[in-house]
């Protein structure tokens, strides 16, 4: 077997991650009782990596797998509401091949685009715990680094946003003063730029906090951003 790439030996790692029992429990038992609309199917219930396009310069962050949706099919934003609005919006803005995210065996593709989490286990309430986040980011860390030409992170909600600043100042990026997050908000941080977007979670995107044209507007910022020539 060949040489595996950084991003590649990090997903395997993430895969077989036990380190937070509380999680480990939460979304075993999850992928066992299932849902009723699910419950012929075999759930992944393993810590879920990351996906896309190794060359990305683009990079979309959330905050974990969802219960019935990335903890049940094994790929982030996939198999679930917030999937199917956060994947419309990257074909309409030329980042994806196809609308939809349903199965890791699906025919999607990203282009210049590399979508993961900061927490990597479905988590109860989807509220992991601060010490829980922290066990997680160096796997982010580790996937920023391997993303050689990265540009701009694309955080969806405030969790993601923090998560984002954690990991950057680990690998020696801080922010001062720390940006807050917003809608549209923006922070240059050492060779990366920052965006922040709603959560195209049901909560925003039913009641009309989040839009579609709002989400596409973040993402066509994110790859003029990406194409602008910081070599002068």
């Amino acid at each position: 077997m060949g040489a595996r790439t950084p991003l590649e030996i990090v997903a395997r790692e993430i895969v077989a991650c036990r380190a937070c029992p509380r999680l480990v429990r939460w979304r075993e038992r999850v992928g066992r009782e299932r849902v009723a609309r699910h419950a012929d199917e075999i759930y992944w219930a393993r810590p879920v990596p990351g996906f896309g396009d190794p060359s990305a310069r683009v990079l979309a962050l959330g905050l974990a797998p969802a219960a019935h949706g990335g903890n049940r099919t094994g790929r982030i934003f996939t198999g679930d509401r917030s999937g199917d609005f956060l994947f419309a919006s990257l074909h309409r803005t030329g980042f994806a091949n196809q609308p939809a995210s349903t199965s890791r065996e699906d025919d999607l593709e990203l282009q210049d685009l590399y979508v993961t989490a900061v927490v990597r286990c479905a988590p109860p309430d989807n509220r992991p715990t601060p010490e829980e986040r922290d066990r997680c980011l160096p796997f982010l860390e580790r996937e920023i680094r391997a993303l050689t030409e990265l540009r701009v992170l694309v955080a969806l909600g405030g969790y993601a946003w923090n998560g984002a600043l954690l990991a950057l100042a680990s690998l020696g990026h801080v922010a001062k003063p720390r940006p807050r997050f917003a809608h549209g908000a923006a922070a240059h941080i050492g060779p990366y730029d920052l965006l922040g977007s709603y959560h195209p979670s049901q909560q925003n995107t039913f009641t009309g906090k989040l839009t579609e044209a709002m989400l596409d507007a973040v993402f066509e910022r994110a790859r003029g951003l990406a194409d602008t020539d910081r070599s002068s």
